[in-house]
């Protein structure tokens, strides 16, 4: 008798491991509405943007299949650079300014602007033939990141490389689409006020 219930319970045991529960996938965040996988970068930035909270405007498409967003009240459509007839660079510069001194600057509404960007940068990632509209988008999201890198530096914040002013500037100056010298140029001399 003990050995049919040891043969039972080992029987039970290999039955069950082949039958276990499904893997629940996590929805995805309402602005990655489309098909394509994203890369583990930019994936594992969802929950955070998720939390901020980024919300969803699905009446209103600021890419083919992307709704616009909202993070800390502001909403994307109302900074897209696509809206301009500067460079994506050249509407950063001019559109995501720092006091003279960036120790003076408004972290928050800075981090907000680059949730929104973020947030977009996910959703037009998840569509397909999206990479012209990506490779543009790129300038004033990393423009963004060297904001936020200037503002840390000079208010005394020990940064990881990725997030250094540096490193920061490297990602802004090669992803600087239809830039001009002018606008470069002023970029550079941004990195050096920190």
């Amino acid at each position: 008798m003990m050995y049919s219930v040891s043969v039972l319970l080992a029987t039970a045991a290999l039955f069950s491991s082949g039958f276990s529960a499904p893997v629940i996938k996590r929805a995805n965040p309402c602005f990655v509405t489309g098909s394509v996988a994203l890369p583990a970068e930019v994936s594992d930035g969802l929950a955070a943007l998720e939390a901020a909270p980024v919300t969803c405007n699905n009446a209103v498409q600021v890419a083919p299949g992307v709704p616009d967003v909202t993070s800390g009240g502001i909403v994307y459509s109302s900074i897209d650079f696509q809206k301009s007839s500067l460079s994506p660079v050249g509407f950063a510069l001019q559109t995501f300014t720092t006091p003279a001194d960036p120790a003076d600057a408004d972290l928050t509404t800075l981090q907000n602007q680059l949730n929104d960007y973020l947030a977009l940068e996910a959703g037009v990632r998840s569509q397909p033939n999206s990479s012209a509209l990506l490779a543009k988008l790129k300038g004033p999201k990393f423009f963004l990141q060297f904001q936020i890198g200037r503002v840390n530096t000079a208010n005394g914040v020990q940064l990881d490389v990725a997030d250094t002013v540096d490193h920061q500037l490297t990602k802004v100056l090669n992803n600087a689409v239809g830039a001009t010298p002018d606008e470069l140029a002023q970029v550079k001399a941004l990195a050096t006020q920190v």
